[in-house]
């Protein structure tokens, strides 16, 4: 499947796939959209909520894609007392072309951050820096079967349009179990049948203001 990289509004590039009129991160700004759906209602939501007394949080991204959610994460507590445990589940890794095509870093730190969450390598915890370890898997997201390992879900898989069975009770029911006690998943998506199918599933699911170019997102917690 052809891919290409396109730049969003906030000059942030990301990659789209023309055969489903669809990319990894919104048009209206790729950064912008992962540092308010991921970083601020997922992770720091998650810090504030527990008073940011556990020192390791263990997070899940769902479509690793470009590494972009991680790499924002790794800058979010790099150099504090928090530490992460990062887990990404790709199914179709992007390729070394394309990530050489990305423009998310500006500083000299920022560029080894977030090269070392490229070079390391799959299916094993990779230290990125002080505060961040990072596990890759390459697998599908119906294979997880994870049983309360996870603080944190980013769930960024393509939406709804192109890949529904990504945004059923069977996942959502996989995600619940995945998760601590009080774990809180987060997505861009706010679609009424991925609300019910996480209700279902046992979540309690608010609706939040969304990144731009979106009225809302979903958060959800296992009470």
């Amino acid at each position: 499947m052809r891919r290409e990289i396109i730049t969003t509004k906030d000059g942030s590039k990301t990659i789209h796939i023309p055969e489903w009129n669809e990319q990894y991160h919104s048009t209206h700004g790729a950064i912008q959209e992962a540092k308010h759906v991921y970083i601020k209602h997922g992770l720091a939501f998650f810090m504030e909520q527990i008073n940011n007394l556990k020192k390791t949080i263990s997070v899940l991204e769902i479509g690793f894609g470009t590494g972009l959610n991680a790499y924002l994460t790794a800058l979010e507590v790099d150099n504090n007392n928090t530490k992460i445990e990062y887990t990404g589940v790709e199914a179709y890794p992007v390729l070394e072309a394309e990530i050489k095509q990305l423009n998310y870093t500006k500083t000299e730190r920022e560029k080894l951050i977030f090269n070392a969450i490229h070079n390391s390598k799959w299916e094993s915890f990779k230290t990125c820096t002080n505060s961040f370890k990072l596990n890759k898997q390459k697998k599908t997201f119906d294979s997880i079967n994870d049983i309360g390992v996870f603080d944190v879900i980013y769930f960024d898989a393509f939406g709804p349009r192109v890949q529904p069975e990504l945004w059923t009770q069977p996942i959502f029911n996989a995600m619940y179990k995945a998760l601590n006690t009080k774990g809180v998943l987060v997505t861009y998506c706010a679609q009424g049948h991925a609300r019910r199918a996480m209700i279902t599933a046992g979540f309690k699911v608010t609706k939040e203001e969304g990144p731009p170019g979106k009225r809302h997102m979903l958060r959800a917690i296992k009470s």
